[in-house]
């Protein structure tokens, strides 16, 4: 099984890598997912207390709790899929990247998606899932959060890189090679199929 994480500030195209993904049937396994099913079980709102939980579940159980839970998830996703690949969607700290290395060793990748503040600013203003999206100031207090917990280090030592500062269309290219997703083909019937060999990706580029 190869696991591969990705790691990147808010805005950077964590989702759009994990759409590409999904789209060739490769499962993917969002760590936050971990907090949001914590605070139904506690009768909260995810939406209202995501960070105050995630807080509390490092206090309770230790800094690499989300990584914990989110490994059983994995294994799981592992072994519903005909797919020899799982892609684990927002790796924050180097205590989570360490524990996923510790878990999987030399089949564990991390991909640092990188983009500029500028970039990511505009792609959150016109995504508006969130009031915040739209608020540079609020961004900027996102993106130093995430620093602090360790982002910054963790992209740092990241196996891979993608430069999302092209179009769309680059940037998917981009991941699917990183995933070792083939080339899309065409099946008789014109819809487009896509194959995965993940131990011949090519994890050593700059994404530029």
């Amino acid at each position: 099984m190869n696991v591969i994480g990705t790691v990147g500030l808010p805005g950077s195209g964590k989702g759009e890598a994990a759409n590409v993904a999904e789209a060739a049937g490769i499962p993917v396994v969002v760590m936050g997912d971990v907090i949001r099913a914590e605070c139904r079980r506690r009768g909260l709102d995810p939406a209202e207390h995501h960070g105050r939980i995630a807080g509390a579940l490092r206090e309770e159980e230790g800094d690499d709790a989300i990584a914990a839970r989110t490994l059983p998830r994995i294994r799981e996703a592992a072994d519903e899929s005909d797919r020899d690949t799982v892609l684990v969607d927002g790796l924050r700290s180097t205590v989570e990247l360490e524990r996923f290395r510790e878990a999987f060793g030399d089949d564990f990748t991390l991909v640092a998606i990188r983009a500029p503040f500028e970039l990511r600013a505009e792609r959150l203003d016109a995504r508006g899932r969130d009031e915040s999206d739209s608020d540079l100031e609020a961004l900027r207090e996102r993106d130093a959060r995430e620093i602090d917990l360790g982002l910054g280090e963790t992209l740092d030592r990241a196996d891979a890189e993608i430069d999302n500062t092209g179009t769309l269309a680059a940037f998917r290219t981009r991941v699917r090679e990183v995933l070792g997703i083939e080339d899309e083909e065409t099946d008789d019937d014109g819809s487009a199929r896509t194959s995965t060999d993940p131990a011949t990706a090519d994890t050593g580029g700059d994404g530029t």
